[in-house]
C-alpha cells in the first residue's frame, strides 16, 4: 500500500542536498582507487554512496511530486521556522559552534563550563544558581573521568592555558 504525505516546507531542499552529497560521496570514493576491481578499496564506498544517490533521486522525485502542505495565514518560511528550525534549536546549533571554535583559544574547561551553563538555559532551565552548580559538578567529573582513568590530555586553551595550575592542564 502506498501512502503519500504532504511535503513539508525545506524537504525539497533538502532531499536535493542529500542528492548532491550523494553525488560528492560517489566521486570521493570512486578517486580513492578508481574502479580497478571489486576487490578494491574504493569498491565498498562507491557501492554505499551510489545506493545513497540513487535512493536519493528516488526520495526527491516522490518529494518533488507531493503536495506542498501550508498552514493558513503562514508563508512557507514562518512554517519552516515553527516546525523545522525552531529557535532552540538553532541556538543551540548555535552553541555547538562555538563551543567548537572557542575550544582551542579557551581551553577544555572555560569552554566546557560556558558551552554547559548556557545549554542548560537555552534548553529552558530557569535556575541559574542551580545550573552554575552543576555545571561545575559534572565538569569536574569529566575531567577527572578523562584526565585520570583515560590519561587524555585535553586542551588547555591558548588565552587561559598559561594561567592554569599545573594540574589543570
Amino acid at each position: 500500500m502506498h501512502t503519500s504525505h504532504p511535503r513539508l516546507p525545506g524537504e525539497l531542499t533538502f532531499m536535493a542536498l542529500v542528492v548532491l552529497f550523494s553525488a560528492f560521496m560517489l566521486w570521493a570514493s570512486y578517486n580513492i582507487s578508481r574502479f580497478d576491481s571489486l576487490s578494491s578499496p574504493g569498491f565498498f564506498p562507491m557501492l554505499c554512496a551510489a545506493t545513497m544517490l540513487v535512493t536519493g533521486l528516488m526520495s526527491l522525485v516522490k518529494t518533488a511530486r507531493s503536495k506542498l502542505a501550508l498552514e493558513p495565514n503562514q508563508t512557507v518560511f514562518q512554517q519552516f521556522v515553527q516546525k523545522l528550525a525552531p529557535l532552540t534549536l538553532v541556538l543551540f546549533t548555535v552553541l555547538i559552534v562555538a563551543y567548537m571554535l572557542l575550544l582551542e583559544v579557551l581551553g577544555f574547561i572555560v569552554a566546557s563550563y560556558l558551552f554547559l551553563l548556557l545549554s542548560m538555559q537555552v534548553l529552558g532551565s530557569k535556575r541559574f544558581g542551580l545550573n552554575l552548580v552543576i555545571s561545575a559538578v559534572v565538569l569536574a567529573a569529566i575531567f577527572i573521568v578523562f584526565q585520570t582513568a583515560f590519561s587524555v590530555v585535553l586542551p588547555a586553551g591558548s588565552l587561559v592555558g598559561p594561567y592554569l595550575p599545573e594540574f589543570l592542564k
